[in-house]
């Protein structure tokens, strides 16, 4: 197994700012937006009670060739979505390192390269990662990546995020769930895939990886796919650049669940302990069985008395999914499956 602890590890960085002592209710804590366009389930088991039929609806399209000025992004923030987009497409024919662990020609390579391709970074500096759940362009990420507390949680605010393929798309918040640290994202405009269309309107069709519908047996291996942050935050003096990749793949060992913690209670520190290495910009990253391609968690943070990582395990991710179907169905939004996926 590749080693990549290369650096003293450090808590995630949302352990960094303190923390807003709230008493809310869970239900006040979970949001959804009533202007869902469409949901769908992306495991491969058939039989999930809360599979959907999706209503695909046409989402706006962003020039190939990205216009100047675009909306919430300014001066450097610009800049660096473009800089961002331009090391994915660098890093595309080596699939961003991803042969250092997988053969083309091994049984699980299409679905982990499939992992990879789902996976996008925000463009906004130090965001962090997320990872697409539906090929209607349904994005998971914690929560914290999206707004620390209820309070700075906006449902309208739009960001910009890259797909691994520098695909460049804006979503908006649907759900957020601070308690579990998850939130779900819809994708509300995308990049045209060529120099040439003309269209306005699209009808969406990304990349996404289906959840695992078993826990990961312990010690199993594991692929993070994340986005290290740009400057190194382990000096004292600021701006100091990293170097690493803009999307960077690592591999661990599954840990199990922490002692005595609730696998949905993700408030202060994740359930889900792994040892893949990351650094600040993994929140939100993927992480993915090895054998089997599947999504088992997303990293959170870390634990910076025992320095094992940790994340939102399946469990909790399943939960939050059938408790945005169950929302979502109460308004009408989406209609049960009458069978298969």
């Amino acid at each position: 197994m590749a080693t990549n602890i290369t650096l003293p590890l450090r808590r995630s960085a949302r352990h960094q700012k303190q923390r807003v002592e709230q008493n809310i209710e869970e239900d006040s804590e979970n949001k959804i937006a009533t202007n869902v366009s469409s949901a769908s389930q992306s495991s491969t088991n058939s039989e999930e009670p809360f599979t959907t039929i999706l209503r695909s609806n046409a989402i706006d399209v962003i020039p190939w060739k990205l216009p100047t000025q675009l909306p919430g992004l300014k001066g450097k923030a610009r800049k660096l979505l473009d800089h961002k987009r331009q090391a994915l497409t660098k890093r595309e024919t080596g699939v961003h390192g991803l042969l250092s662990y997988c053969s083309p020609s091994s049984t699980s390579y299409s679905q982990l390269r499939l992992a990879v391709d789902a996976t996008l970074i925000f463009a906004q500096e130090a965001a962090g990662t997320a990872v697409c759940i539906s090929s209607s362009g349904l994005l998971l990420t914690c929560s914290h990546c999206v707004a620390e507390t209820e309070d700075e949680l906006d449902m309208e605010k739009v960001s910009w995020l890259i797909f691994a393929s520098g695909r460049v798309v804006q979503a908006k918040p649907i759900k957020w769930d601070s308690k579990r640290d998850l939130a779900l994202l819809q994708v509300v405009a995308a990049q045209s895939l060529n120099e040439e269309s003309a269209q306005s309107t699209a009808e969406p069709n990304f990349p996404f990886i289906s959840l695992t519908s078993i826990a990961p047996s312990l010690r199993a291996r594991l692929l993070c796919i994340g986005h290290p942050g740009a400057e190194d935050l382990e000096l004292a003096q600021k701006g100091v650049p990293t170097g690493y990749d803009v999307l960077h793949i690592s591999e661990g060992r599954y840990r199990g669940i922490a002692k005595g913690q609730d696998v949905h209670d993700n408030s202060e520190i994740g359930a889900l302990m792994h040892d893949c290495w990351t650094y600040w910009g993994h929140s939100g990253a993927p992480l993915v069985d090895e054998k089997r391609g599947e999504l088992v968690g997303l990293h959170s943070s870390w634990d910076d008395q025992t320095g094992m990582r940790r994340g939102v395990a399946w469990e909790a991710i399943e939960a939050f999914w059938k408790g945005f179907i169950d929302e979502a169905l109460s308004k009408n939004i989406i209609k049960p499956s009458t069978g298969g996926k």
